[in-house]
């Protein structure tokens, strides 16, 4: 009997590195897709393709779609600063890129209706995160439901689940599940201004929660400063 199917939505990031680690070790044969969004540098993207290959995906592609047409984030927008100093409690930073995770999983559900998948992992947290609104529990249930609800596989019986397996979880728990798995944190890249090289700026959001999971777990960060 052959494994299940999954597609992996994979940033080249630290989270997505170790879903796609989890989606291996539970027994699927993953699928890696990363999105061309409009993100301002490809070191990401780079760090993608090395991170699907070493944690032995059936296939990697890139899929392409430009969010940076419409801009309003520091992610895609280059005339807006990336903040540095510190993830704010409450309101939602301009990093926050819209309707990226929508997109994402879109792609990823068309791809995975192609395969006859019926599982898709996306990285998504709501605990040591800057408090997107697409990475929380309920916007996760509720792509789900649509999908199944959408699509021709759904509707002739093949539930599709989406696997959030890092949603409850501190960066810390996330970077010992990985490191337990065997993922190298060395080729991977999280940081929102990191430069053509993947080194990273250590003083964006996303620099200081992966400095600091690194730090709670007790672990080296292996990660490339600039």
């Amino acid at each position: 009997m052959s494994a299940p199917r999954a597609v992996v939505l994979l940033s080249g990031g630290l989270d997505s590195a170790t879903c796609l680690a989890i989606a291996r070790a539970e027994g699927f044969e993953t699928y890696a897709l990363s999105v061309a969004y409009g993100q301002r540098h490809a070191a990401e993207l780079a760090a993608a393709e090395r991170v699907a290959a070493a944690l032995g995906a059936k296939e990697h592609r890139v899929g392409h779609v430009d969010l940076g047409q419409f801009g309003g984030s520091a992610l895609t927008d280059a005339s807006i600063e990336v903040p540095t100093s510190g993830v704010e409690a409450g309101g939602i930073p301009v990093t926050y890129v819209p309707a990226r995770n929508t997109v994402m999983l879109s792609l990823a559900l068309g791809w995975a209706e192609v395969l006859k998948a019926n599982a898709i992992f996306v990285g998504v947290n709501a605990v040591d995160y800057s408090g997107y609104p697409d990475c929380r529990p309920e916007f996760i249930a509720a792509f789900e439901k649509m999908a199944n609800l959408a699509t021709k596989t759904g509707v002739e019986g093949l539930k599709l689940s989406i696997h959030a397996p890092l949603i409850s979880l501190s960066k810390a728990q996330i970077v010992q599940r990985g490191s337990a798995l065997g993922v190298d944190y060395g080729m991977t890249v999280s940081c929102y201004k990191a430069d053509d090289e993947g080194r990273a700026c250590g003083q964006c959001d996303a620099c200081r929660l992966r400095r600091a999971g690194f730090e709670a777990a007790g672990l080296l960060d292996p990660t490339r400063y600039a």
